[in-house]
């Protein structure tokens, strides 16, 4: 009884140009008391139903007809009477072509097509946390991108973004950009994980981030961490 009442209920949108995807997501969902608010076969329809039915979580495909995921991303966090809405991408290859773009446009993580109905569920309800979806290995491959920007280049602005955190904020941030999972950053900084996500958290309020995933773009546009750094011998 008592799991059941601190369940929230949950809303999300699903958007999909292909019908038969939007149907099996909606039915694993519901399947788990995920409440289906609406779907959408494009970008335009995915803004249109956030604002229309305000979800806490859009399952957003990345090569939509007309205005792709990327953009109705982009649209969908910008717009203030949105909320506190979480996107998560949908892509069929591992690592898009296009999925770096839509982290940096502000989704929370994302998820291949074919994951399991578990995953899907526990990724919705993740995301909805306030926690992101983005597996250390996937960090790892977004810094590789990172790696190849030649005009990273800091901002004076976003060095000013920093200011604001402590030594040991600006030492966990710096490995957090090198990949490491909350684990690997207890290990290393000799500190417990509760620890470290309290670190964590207190990063993300100071400099108004929705997730991990901004936290990792930040670093390295702020030139907390160059491309190419491991976190060994980095702090």
């Amino acid at each position: 009884m008592t799991d059941e009442v601190n369940r929230e209920v949950l809303r999300a949108v699903i958007a999909d140009d292909q019908a038969l995807v939007r149907t099996g997501f909606g039915m694993i969902l519901a399947a788990d008391g995920i409440e289906v608010t609406a779907e959408a076969a494009d970008g335009a329809e995915a803004v249109a139903a956030v604002r229309r039915t305000r979800p806490d979580v859009v399952l957003m495909d990345i090569r939509m007809p007309g205005m792709d995921g990327i953009e109705a991303t982009r649209r969908i966090l910008d717009d203030d009477t949105a909320g506190e809405v979480r996107v998560i991408i949908l892509t069929t290859y591992d690592l898009d072509h296009y999925v770096y773009a839509a982290l940096t446009a502000g989704a929370s993580g994302f998820l291949l097509k074919d994951v399991t109905p578990e995953h899907l569920v526990a990724a919705v309800r993740l995301v909805r946390s306030g926690d992101a979806l983005l597996a250390p290995t996937i960090t790892r491959r977004l810094i590789e991108r990172f790696a190849h920007r030649e005009e990273a280049v800091p901002s004076a602005s976003s060095r000013r973004d920093l200011s604001g955190l402590t030594p040991r904020e600006l030492e966990v941030l710096r490995l957090l950009a090198t990949g490491l999972s909350n684990a690997e950053l207890a290990e290393r900084l000799f500190l417990s994980p509760t620890t470290v996500k309290t670190h964590i958290g207190r990063i993300l309020s100071k400099l108004e981030l929705r997730d991990r995933v901004q936290a990792v773009v930040l670093a390295y546009e702020s030139g907390l961490i160059t491309p190419g750094a491991t976190g060994d011998g980095d702090s």
